[in-house]
């Protein structure tokens, strides 16, 4: 089979290549898989580059969702069949035509889902909604985010209004607007525009903003935090745009502000089942009613890895960048 692999930490575009290896097989509880689509993540990056929150043991294969079918079954892994079609997550060496996956970590898909939203079900679609089941506000609270035109920048917005609860959006470019009105998202400002803390506190008036959410770092933080009300959270997740972040001290000190830290990755294995069941199903309904969208950008061939990786880094990119095998 091919996939790809890298045997060292560096930029993806140096140490990624594909290659043809021996097909693996099934252990006991786990299943094999036939790759149909699998996304592109910057945190699938972050791991290539050795800055993520783990490690893995190289040489190493990269990807870390796909929707596939299931080709064989290991030992005693129960609850699918062959010819399954899943949803896969958490799992290493997606970027492949074939890899195996514990049969407990497998979603199965409703025939209606499309496979390029398949593709996306969970890494950021249960980012967004764990973080609002994180920040537990009220419906009719509102909430500050940045990089709003990310991926999971747009699904706190869909899934927030779901949730009865408004989002003011920071974007960084004023096209960005545009492009988010698109998907039916408003209540957008871009920073570039030389008076964009009045607009947001236009669109925000008398409400109290609860909480504000971080995925940039660097200045963007103190964007969000400006617009925090009194007592309220600054939840970071990401830093997209630098690993440093610039926060004033006196919002902190004299407004009674908390920063707070949301790894994905870690709230995600200690979450109780039946709580991670109802999130899967609140993203699958969104998914289905159109409530919730997942564009996607581009698809590339497994031999297509080092362009898919330059096409997701690319600024203004709309949707998710995918590898087919």
């Amino acid at each position: 089979m091919r996939t790809v692999s890298y045997d060292q930490f560096g930029d993806p575009a140096d140490v990624l290549r594909t290659q043809e290896v021996e097909a693996p097989a099934p252990a006991s509880g786990e299943v094999l898989l036939r790759m149909v689509l699998s996304p592109i993540h910057h945190h699938d990056l972050w791991t290539i580059r050795g800055t993520y929150g783990v490690r893995p043991e190289l040489p190493a294969r990269p990807g870390s969702e796909a929707v596939a079918i299931v080709e064989a079954l290991g030992e005693g892994a129960q609850g699918v069949a062959v010819g399954d079609r899943v949803a896969a997550t958490a799992v290493p060496g997606t970027w492949a035509e074939l890899f195996t996956a514990p049969v407990a970590s497998l979603i199965p898909l409703p025939a209606e889902l499309p496979d390029e939203a398949a593709a996306q079900l969970v890494a950021m679609p249960f980012s967004a909604v764990s973080l609002l089941e994180h920040l537990a506000l009220a419906p009719g609270e509102v909430l500050v985010q940045n990089a709003a035109t990310g991926a999971v920048g747009r699904l706190v917005a869909q899934f927030a209004a779901a949730r009865g609860l408004r989002v003011i959006s920071l974007v960084r470019r004023t096209d960005g607007i545009e492009e988010l009105a698109e998907q039916g998202i408003g209540d957008v400002v871009a920073t570039d525009h030389p008076d964009w803390e009045a607009q947001a506190r236009a669109l925000i008036g008398d409400a109290h903003v609860a909480a504000g959410l971080d995925s940039v770092g660097g200045e963007a933080a103190a964007q969000v935090m400006t617009l925090i009300g009194d007592g309220g959270r600054l939840v970071v997740f990401g830093a997209m745009g630098g690993s440093v972040m610039s926060l004033p001290s006196g919002p902190i000190i004299f407004r009674d502000l908390r920063v707070e830290g949301f790894w994905g990755a870690r709230v995600s294995t200690r979450m109780d089942a039946a709580l991670r069941r109802r999130l899967v199903e609140e993203i699958i309904r969104g998914l289905l009613s159109g409530e919730a969208t997942l564009p996607v950008a581009a698809t590339f061939g497994l031999d297509e890895a080092v362009d898919a990786v330059a096409a997701t880094l690319t600024d203004g990119r709309r949707g998710k960048v995918l590898l087919r095998p």
